[in-house]
């Protein structure tokens, strides 16, 4: 027997139900990637961010992210190069999604219940998202910015409803507008932290400081 339709799961209905002691053999999520491309690249390199938001309440299935996650990396891949771009998967599919099996064989009926003890086994695992929640966010370079806008487009095709693509005014995945990180980080305030930027704060020993801010401007 294959798998149900994702529409039968589409909705969310009833609390959220996790994997716990409670609720066992859950199968894993198909999705097990949720950083690709080019993750080490400094918080410099990367200043546009774009982001895929999903534009209603409902349930995004495991299945469903890996095959959005593996559309969007094969064309900006294709594109532009695997090291053009680090693209982040917001969503984590926690919420395990039930099944209640009916027998089909000959002579079902005498072994079948119907709809006594309905409740349903673990059978897969879904995100659940809100109106406005990042699906995809992905930060690359300016000249990059339609490929990346397309690919997001290309992987919209594998989630059901309405999603929308968002161009940032942030720089990359970091809190701070373009314009005031370009300022901050001329002043020496701001220290490169992988994907993020530290403040540096101005309190503290003044040899500290002095030590901060050499490393900033460094």
């Amino acid at each position: 027997m294959g798998r149900r339709p994702a529409r039968c799961y589409r909705y969310q209905k009833n609390k959220a139900y996790p994997k716990s002691r409670f609720c066992r053999g859950v199968p894993d999520p198909k999705i097990r990637i949720y950083d690709l491309g080019r993750k080490k690249a400094s918080v410099d390199d990367f200043p546009l961010c774009i982001h895929l938001l999903c534009d209603e309440k409902q349930q995004i299935s495991s299945e469903a992210l890996e095959a959005g996650r593996i559309c969007a990396n094969k064309y900006i891949s294709k594109m532009s190069g695997k090291d053009s771009f680090h693209m982040r998967v917001r969503l984590h599919p926690f919420h395990v999604i039930r099944i209640n099996k009916m027998l089909s064989c000959a002579g079902a009926d005498r072994l079948q219940t119907g709809m006594r003890g309905a409740y349903g086994k673990p059978y897969g695992t879904a995100a659940r998202v809100d109106i406005g929640q990042v699906i995809f966010s992905i930060r690359t370079k300016d000249n990059n910015k339609a490929v990346v806008i397309e690919a997001l487009r290309r992987a919209k095709f594998k989630f059901a409803g309405r999603q929308k693509i968002i161009v940032s005014k942030k720089w990359g995945f970091t809190k701070l507008a373009r314009e005031e990180y370009v300022e901050k980080r001329a002043e020496g305030k701001l220290q490169p932290d992988g994907c993020y930027v530290k403040y540096l704060s101005e309190k503290g020993p003044l040899k500290a400081h002095f030590a901060k801010t050499l490393r900033a401007l460094a």
